[in-house]
């Protein structure tokens, strides 16, 4: 058994590949950004809970386990509503026809970069682990 078969490093992999890919896109665009009549490009975001839906097979719902009467209930109230709102995007447009904003993209870029940086810390932490319970200890 390798770490390939590891549903964990799979995820994590197949995100820090989005996340290499989507930073090659915004850079094409802010190399493109004084090209006459060219539209910026971005990847279409992955949905979390369809990749959940799909790997839990026909379990439509994920519950924490509880081991002692004493731990919290997550059937708690909510504290917060943490509901997304849509926000119109007004693309600005220069006369030449090109629609790339230089701060939008490297606001982008900066993320996508913060993004990767947590997933590869959380593929070595995991890595890590998986070595001390073997015995080899963690680099």
């Amino acid at each position: 058994m390798t770490i390939d078969n590891i549903g964990l490093f799979q995820g994590l992999s197949a995100k820090m590949r989005y996340l290499n890919q989507r930073q090659t896109v915004i850079s094409q665009n802010i190399a493109n950004a004084d090209t006459p009549n060219y539209k910026p490009q971005d990847l279409k975001p992955i949905d979390f809970g369809a990749v959940l839906e799909s790997a839990q097979g026909k379990t439509k719902s994920v519950r924490l386990g509880g081991t002692d009467s004493e731990h919290f209930s997550a059937r708690g109230k909510v504290l917060d509503d943490f509901s997304a709102k849509k926000q119109s995007h007004a693309y600005e447009v220069s006369p030449s026809g090109n629609a790339v904003i230089l701060e939008e993209q490297m606001m982008k870029a900066a993320q996508t970069t913060m993004d990767y940086t947590m997933t590869s810390n959380l593929y070595m932490k995991n890595m890590n682990m998986l070595r001390t319970a073997i015995g080899q200890g963690a680099r």
